[in-house]
């Protein structure tokens, strides 16, 4: 069971620092078209958007990750 738990809390890590990654490169991609197009920043971007996405999916994906941690731990309690 726990060798189950640490493959699911690797993949977890691992979509973690993916949405970490691509929510960055998307606020940077972002920035660049705001200084391009000289916006005045009342609106929200596609590319903004984006970043909101991956950044609440990180998130989601860090929440995961500590229940699975919480679920090792009581199982690990009980051997």
């Amino acid at each position: 069971m726990n060798t189950f738990l640490g493959i699911v809390l690797i993949v977890l890590m691992a979509l973690v620092v993916v949405s970490l990654v691509r929510g960055v490169v998307a606020f940077l991609q972002s920035s660049r078209e705001d200084i391009d197009k000289g916006g005045d920043g009342s609106r929200a971007t596609e590319m903004q958007l984006f970043q909101n996405k991956m950044m609440f999916n990180r998130v989601k994906y860090q929440a995961l990750a500590v229940v699975v941690i919480v679920v090792i731990l009581i199982f690990g309690r009980g051997s």
